[in-house]
């Protein structure tokens, strides 16, 4: 009879254990998800001294001596990130949305950007700051641009949750690139701060 009763207080414990499990936002990837995919936008400039550029070949035999010795290390010492989840950004449907943006970017936005015609708005948009500070041609396309970026920017932040399998995360992912847009922002662009007024970087 007490085997009775503890096998069934120990299942409810169990059974209670497994309703109150929640799945918690993976702020740390996604931080490292974002860097990687708003650089990769942006056309993050190539750090000095880095030991391989994946942009452009590398000496015959640098490579391999590049990722064995982070094989190495990493071996040697473990890092606490290895432990944590990933979000995944490479989806064919990501990839396609950021090649759109990328494309976007150095075409027309960065210009946009450096005249303060556009910023980066708190929400992790893009949005028309100053009209006047391009010419009447460029005007005609301006919020045509601004509003695929944005249609593109909602997608992404949409199809990186759904390609977690946490649709919830939206909001989380959206908030996280917020913030790396402005960090990874060159000198003299726009940006909105907390309260909403337009600043520079």
């Amino acid at each position: 009879m007490k085997t009775f009763a503890y096998l069934t207080l120990l299942s409810a414990a169990l059974l209670a254990a497994c309703v109150t499990i929640n799945v918690y936002f993976p702020a740390a990837a996604a931080e490292r998800a974002a860097s990687e995919f708003v650089g990769d936008v942006l056309g993050e400039p190539k750090e000095e001294g880095s030991l391989y550029d994946p942009l452009e070949p590398a000496p015959q035999g640098t490579y391999l001596a590049y990722r064995a010795a982070a094989g190495l290390v990493d071996f040697l010492v473990p890092s606490a990130e290895a432990q944590q989840a990933d979000i995944e950004i490479n989806t064919p449907q990501i990839n396609a949305i950021k090649a759109r943006m990328a494309q976007r970017q150095q075409q027309h936005l960065n210009e946009l950007f450096d005249s303060g015609a556009i910023g980066f708005t708190n929400d992790g948009f893009v949005a028309i700051r100053d009209r006047s500070a391009v010419g009447l041609q460029e005007r005609r396309n301006l919020e045509s641009l601004v509003a695929d970026e944005n249609r593109d920017r909602n997608a992404v932040y949409r199809e990186i949750a759904v390609a977690n399998s946490h649709p919830e995360w939206e909001s989380d992912i959206q908030q996280t690139f917020a913030k790396e847009w402005v960090q990874k922002a060159r000198g003299g662009w726009y940006y909105q701060n907390a309260a909403g007024e337009w600043v520079t970087k």
